[in-house]
């Protein structure tokens, strides 16, 4: 009996020792997962004067339908008037990262010239925080002040991500309002929110689902290693009248 609770000792340290070292590692991956996801400047690919991406959407929060009525509008506005606007998504920034640090920084790697920034605009998202940011060149302040292009990033986006996360609904209707006041148009102001999003899917992302699935393992092996030295400890207590008789 004293061999069977010597090898139930010894058991016990080895399953504790394992669950301890399985729950490091999940930990370290959960760790590595979250500043993974954190965008930086530099993970943009670059893009020129010219270039016929109109939306970068690293975050993933536009359906392909929308994405591609937006960069439809985007590009009938570059066509008609030389105005190009570009609109990037991310899912988290930089740690000391701001929207407007980092869509400034992403203009001037863009355009690095005063020449080459003259007719851009860049509106940004991030959509851990939802803050946004503008930036525009000085052609196109003429046509949009300051102030229209706050509204835009401040109002036209935020209304319908007030009303429930619509990323979709935010940007055609930031676009729509970008093409009619870089086309000279009246500006329509900030947006009535309308249902008009085409939407291909909820499903839930495979990042998502397996952040969650770490969670669940993490969770389920602190309970283990909990309870499988209790339940040692109750085997030990069974036998222990035996060794002493």
């Amino acid at each position: 009996m004293k061999q069977l609770l010597i090898r139930v000792y010894i058991w016990k340290k080895h399953i504790q020792r394992l669950l301890l070292s399985i729950v490091m590692v999940l930990l370290a991956s959960l760790s590595f997962a979250t500043s993974a996801s954190a965008t930086g400047v530099y993970e943009i690919p670059t893009i020129t004067s010219g270039d016929r991406t109109w939306v970068v959407d690293q975050a993933e929060v536009i359906s392909r339908i929308n994405e591609g009525k937006i960069s439809n509008a985007l590009e009938n506005l570059a066509n008609q008037t030389g105005n190009e606007v570009r609109i990037v998504t991310v899912r988290r920034l930089d740690y000391g990262e701001t929207p407007e640090s980092f869509t400034k920084a992403l203009f001037e790697k863009w355009f690095p010239t005063k020449e080459a920034q003259a007719n851009q605009t860049i509106l940004m998202i991030d959509t851990v925080t939802n803050g946004t940011a503008i930036i525009t060149g000085d052609k196109i302040k003429s046509l949009m002040p300051d102030e229209t292009a706050s509204s835009v990033a401040n109002e036209t986006v935020m209304a319908p991500l007030r009303d429930g996360n619509k990323y979709n609904q935010a940007f055609l209707d930031a676009s729509d309002r970008l093409f009619a006041v870089l086309s000279g148009e009246p500006d329509p102001g900030p947006p009535q929110i309308v249902d008009k999003v085409q939407v291909e899917g909820t499903f839930t992302k495979a990042k998502d689902t397996d952040k969650g699935n770490a969670t669940a393992w993490v969770v389920g092996l602190l309970i283990a290693a909990t309870i499988i030295p209790m339940a040692t400890y109750y085997i030990y207590q069974v036998f222990q009248p035996s060794s002493n008789g």
